[in-house]
C-alpha cells in the first residue's frame, strides 16, 4: 500500500525530492535564465498537503526531505551599498570637529558648498587666531574674516585693500599686528573704529591718523609721521597705556609732546623715545612724574649729554635705560657708577609690541600661535 502511494507521487514534483544529483551545467543554465534583478522566490514551507495522508493517518514519521543547495553568484558589481552615514546627518558639533583640522584655503572652499556649510566653516570658535603675513588683501576680505570672531591677528609686510565691512558690530580683536602693512589712512580707520579690546597694537611703519584706541601695549615707532600727525597721536593716546614706543620721529618729536604723554599716560612702565634730536634735559623733570616707569629708552637723542644722564637717577622706579650712541665707552662706566641700581645699554632692541620674531616660518604673535595662515597670498 505504502509502495503504490510512493509510485503515485509524480517524479518532477517541486516540492519532495528524490535525489541529490544535479548537473552543473543546470545550474549555469538556470542561473543565466534568471533575468538581473529577478525577485528570488522563496520555497515553500513543507506541509501536510505534500504528505500522503496514509502516512499522516497512521502516524508513521514522513520521509526526511533532502535538502538541495543551489550557490548562485553575483557579480561584485551587483552586490548591495552597505548602508553608511550622510555628511548632512552629522550635527554641527561633529561638523565644526572636522573643520577644525582644515588648513585656511580649505575652509574657505568649504565654506561656499551650502548654507549650513558656510554657517559652521565661518563660526567663531575656528576663527580665534589668523596670520595673513605678506598677503595681497583684496577689498572686502578683512571685512569678511574679521568679523567671524578673530582675536589674534598677524598680518605684516601685507597689502591691504578696503575692508568693507557690512556691519558697524565691534570686533573681537585683542591682538593686532600691522607692522610695515600697506594701506590707507581711511582703511586703517575703519578697522581701529571697530577695537575697543585691543590690548597689544603694532603699527610700526604705517601712516596713522589722528585716532588711537584703548590698549596696554602701542608701538607707533617709525611711522611716516609729521610733527602734525605726532602731537595728534600723542593727544589721543590714553592712560590705559602702559608700554609705548615713539622711537624714530628725529625733529618731529618735541619736548611740548613729552609733556602732553606724560599727562595722559601716567601708568607708563617702559617708554620708548629714541631717535628724538629735539629732546634735552629738560624732558627729564616729566620722566621724573611717572611713578612706574622701569624702562627708558633714549639711543641717539644727541642732545641730552652723558653728564645730563646722572639726573635719571632720582626715578626710584628705574631699572633699566638705553642710551646708544650718547655715552661713549669711556663714559659709561662713570655713569654705571653714578647709577649702580640702573642697568645701562644692555640690549639694542626694545620689545614694546613688537610681536614678529624669528624666522618668517614663525606664525606666533605675542607668544600666541596662529592656527589658520596664509600659505598661498595670491587666492584671497
Amino acid at each position: 500500500m505504502y509502495r503504490k502511494h510512493l509510485q503515485e507521487i509524480p517524479s518532477s514534483s517541486t516540492n519532495v525530492s528524490t535525489s541529490l544529483d544535479w548537473d552543473s551545467s543546470k545550474t549555469l543554465e538556470f542561473v543565466s535564465s534568471v533575468p538581473l534583478g529577478a525577485p528570488v522566490l522563496k520555497k515553500e514551507k513543507l506541509g501536510n498537503e505534500n504528505t500522503p495522508q496514509d502516512l499522516v493517518s497512521s502516524g508513521c514519521p514522513a520521509p526526511k526531505r533532502q535538502k538541495e543547495f543551489v550557490i548562485v553568484r553575483r557579480p561584485w558589481l551587483l552586490r548591495e551599498a552597505e548602508p553608511g552615514v550622510s555628511l548632512d546627518a552629522l550635527p554641527d558639533e561633529l561638523l565644526l570637529a572636522i573643520f577644525a583640522y582644515l588648513p585656511l584655503k580649505d575652509l574657505l572652499k568649504v565654506s561656499v558648498i551650502c548654507k549650513r556649510w558656510h554657517r559652521l566653516a565661518f563660526d567663531e570658535s575656528l576663527w580665534q587666531t589668523l596670520d595673513l603675513t605678506g598677503g595681497n588683501l583684496l577689498p572686502g576680505v578683512l571685512g569678511q574674516l574679521l568679523p567671524a570672531g578673530v582675536t589674534v591677528f598677524r598680518c605684516p609686510r601685507a597689502c591691504i585693500g578696503n575692508p568693507l565691512f557690512k556691519t558697524t558690530q565691534l570686533l573681537r580683536l585683542q591682538y593686532l599686528d600691522l607692522s610695515n602693512c600697506t594701506m590707507s589712512v581711511a582703511d586703517l580707520q575703519s578697522i581701529l573704529c571697530l577695537c575697543e579690546r585691543l590690548q597689544n597694537l603694532s603699527l610700526e611703519g604705517l601712516v596713522l591718523s589722528d585716532i588711537i584706541i584703548k590698549l596696554e601695549e602701542l608701538n607707533l615707532s617709525w611711522c611716516d609721521f609729521t610733527a602734525t600727525h605726532v602731537k595728534s597721536a600723542v593727544s589721543h593716546i590714553t592712560s590705559q597705556v602702559n608700554q609705548l614706543n615713539l622711537s624714530g620721529y628725529r625733529e618731529n618729536l618735541q619736548i611740548a609732546d613729552v609733556k602732553t604723554l606724560v599727562e595722559r599716560c601716567p601708568f607708563l612702565v617702559h617708554l620708548d623715545l629714541s631717535d628724538s634730536m629735539m629732546l634735552k634735559p629738560e624732558c627729564f623733570q616729566y620722566f621724573r612724574q611717572l611713578m612706574f616707569l622701569q624702562h627708558l629708552c633714549l639711543s641717539r637723542c644727541y642732545q641730552i649729554s652723558p653728564a645730563a644722564l646722572v639726573e635719571l637717577g632720582e626715578i626710584q622706579t628705574l631699572k633699566t635705560l638705553q642710551v646708544f650712541g650718547i655715552v661713549t665707552d669711556s663714559s659709561l662706566q662713570l655713569l654705571e657708577e653714578a647709577l649702580p641700581a640702573v642697568k645701562i645699554n644692555r640690549s639694542h632692541f626694545t620689545t614694546i609690541a613688537r610681536p614678529t620674531v624669528g624666522n618668517k616660518k614663525n606664525h606666533e604673535i605675542w607668544g600666541i600661535k596662529c592656527r589658520l595662515t596664509l600659505r598661498n597670498s595670491s587666492f584671497l
